[in-house]
């Protein structure tokens, strides 16, 4: 399988229930690289670092109308202008993505803690040369979105982890994570965590370094030998 898909896409539903979501729009790829859409406390539908897809705008529909498309990690522009562009909604992308802001073929607009009227908070994890990444949380449905710090495609998990700290990420875990003990977390590659998202997330952390090992060898493994 490739790493990413390229080509007409085929939508794969993921992460559904009452207040969102998800879909993954190359289900073979190996990056499993996850696209979400979440309703706000007072309605509107937000879309979260999107891959397009045939059937997709049906999908959102379901939810109600599109409020906007949020960009939460520097290299997940992905499809964003283009879903924006054609839903006639800005791309709202956090303050200090400054690069981003700048790359993108639409109207953006800059948050810098509440995404609009969403409801949903938007808060820096990673601010560096390499890597610019933002989390997002709603109090309303308890829901925290984590674009590439953690995730549950299979490069990401060793032992008995439902969720996966990044493989670059695992000797130093972004310690702001810890403060969230979410009802759900939805991830940017793989599938979200409906169940004991919050414990999920402290097997993740509470091991990190010592089964980085593990992975590692696991992940070469698997480039080896298939």
């Amino acid at each position: 399988m490739p790493m990413k898909g390229s080509g007409e896409a085929s939508l794969r539903e993921i992460d559904r229930y009452d207040g969102g979501v998800g879909w993954i729009a190359y289900p073979d790829e190996d990056m499993q690289r996850a696209s979400h859409a979440v309703v706000g406390e007072n309605g509107g539908v937000w879309v979260v670092d999107p891959v397009d897809a045939a059937g997709l705008d049906e999908l959102l529909a379901e939810y109600g109308e599109v409020a906007g498309v949020v960009v939460l990690l520097d290299r997940h522009k992905r499809d964003a202008a283009a879903i924006a562009t054609r839903h006639d909604v800005s791309v709202y992308v956090p303050d200090f993505m400054d690069a981003v802001a700048q790359e993108l073929d639409a109207p953006v607009e800059r948050v810098y803690t509440d995404l609009g009227e969403s409801g949903f908070g938007v808060h820096e994890l990673i601010d560096n040369a390499f890597w610019k990444e933002a989390i997002m949380y709603g109090e309303h449905d308890d829901t925290l979105l984590v674009p590439e710090a953690l995730g549950t495609a299979e490069y990401f998990l060793v032992g008995e982890e439902r969720i996966g700290v990044h493989p670059a990420l695992r000797l130093k875990p972004p310690k702001r994570l810890r403060r969230f003990d979410p009802e759900r977390v939805l991830v940017g590659h793989g599938a979200g965590i409906h169940e004991d998202a919050g414990e999920a997330i402290r097997t993740a952390f509470s091991g990190a370094r010592r089964r980085t090992p593990r992975l590692y060898a696991k992940t070469v493994r698997s480039m080896l030998f298939g």
